[in-house]
C-alpha cells in the first residue's frame, strides 16, 4: 500500500495568509504545507482520507488519476471543503462513495444540499453515495478492511482509520484506551501534533509522542503541523529516532 501526504499543515495552510512568521517565509518546500489529507491506493484502488479547500491542488500535483471513495475524519471545513471538486471524478467514475460518521453526513448535506438535492438537479453538480461509519464496525474499502477508531477532537467527535498495518488519526485530543487496542501491531502510525505548546483541542508535541509510546508502532508521522511548530528540519532533529515529520507530497509504502 502507498502512502501519499497530500497535505501536512492545520487549517490555515502555511504559509499563513498575511503572516510575517518566519517559518511562513522559508524557501524549504517541506515547511510550505497544504492543508491535511492523504490518499491510499494499492493495486486498482484508490482512497483518500479528508477533502479540504486544497484538494483541486493536491489531484493535480499527486497526479490521482482515480478515487474510488472519500473517508472523512470530521466535518470541519479543512477537512471537507473540497467536496464540489470531485466532479472530474464524478465525470469519470460515477458517483462517489463517501464515508462518515451519520452527524457529519447531515452536516454536509446542510452544507452541500446542491449535491444531495434529488429533484431538479444541477446536471453538473458532483454526485456521492453517503455510507455511514458506525465505531466498532469495519467496512470493506476495495478489498480490505478499514477500521474506524473513535476519538475526541476537544468535545467534537472524530474518526481515525486503520487499514491493515497503517492508521491515521488526526485532529484528535483524547481517546479511550479500548481505542488504543485497535492500533496495537502497526507498521505506520500517523497522529496529528500541532505545536510545542498546549493546545486545548489538538494534541501538543508532548502529547503526540507520548500517545505513540502507547501505541508502540514500528514508525509514526507527525501531521496537521503548525508554523508556529518551527522549521522542519530543526524540529525533526530532535524527534525519537522512529518518529518523523511528515510533509507535502512525502510518499512511503508499507
Amino acid at each position: 500500500m502507498k502512502i501519499y501526504f497530500l497535505g501536512t499543515g492545520t487549517s490555515q495552510g502555511i504559509p499563513v495568509i498575511g503572516s510575517h512568521h518566519s517559518v511562513c517565509h522559508s524557501s524549504n518546500p517541506k515547511d510550505q504545507r497544504l492543508r491535511v489529507s492523504v490518499w491510499l491506493s494499492w493495486a486498482d484502488h484508490s482512497y483518500v482520507i479528508d477533502c479540504g479547500p486544497d484538494f483541486r491542488q493536491q489531484m493535480l500535483t499527486s497526479k490521482c488519476q482515480k478515487l474510488d471513495g472519500i473517508l472523512y475524519t470530521h466535518e470541519h471545513s479543512d477537512h471537507t471543503a473540497g467536496m464540489d471538486d470531485i466532479r472530474p471524478f464524478n465525470f469519470k467514475q460515477g458517483a462517489m462513495p463517501i464515508y462518515a460518521h451519520q452527524r457529519v453526513i447531515e452536516n454536509l448535506k446542510r452544507r452541500f444540499d446542491y449535491i444531495f438535492q434529488t429533484v431538479d438537479k444541477y446536471p453538473g453538480a458532483p454526485t456521492v453515495t453517503p455510507i455511514e461509519v458506525i465505531n466498532n464496525k469495519p467496512f470493506e474499502i476495495g478489498n480490505k478492511n478499514a477500521i474506524p477508531i473513535n476519538a475526541m477532537h476537544g468535545n467534537l467527535q472524530v474518526f481515525g482509520y486503520r487499514v491493515d498495518d497503517f492508521a491515521y488519526l488526526t485532529d484528535l485530543k483524547t481517546i479511550a484506551p479500548s481505542e488504543i487496542d485497535k492500533l496495537k501491531g502497526l507498521k505506520v502510525l500517523v497522529v496529528n501534533a500541532l505545536r510545542e505548546e498546549a493546545h486545548p483541542t489538538h494534541f501538543n508535541l508532548q502529547e503526540a509522542l507520548d500517545f505513540i509510546t502507547l501505541v508502540q508502532p514500528e514508525k509514526a508521522y507527525l501531521t496537521h503541523i503548525s508554523h508556529l511548530f518551527g522549521f522542519h528540519d530543526e524540529v525533526e532533529l530532535n524527534l525519537p529516532e522512529n518518529v518523523f515529520l511528515a510533509f507535502d507530497n512525502l510518499e512511503i509504502n508499507i
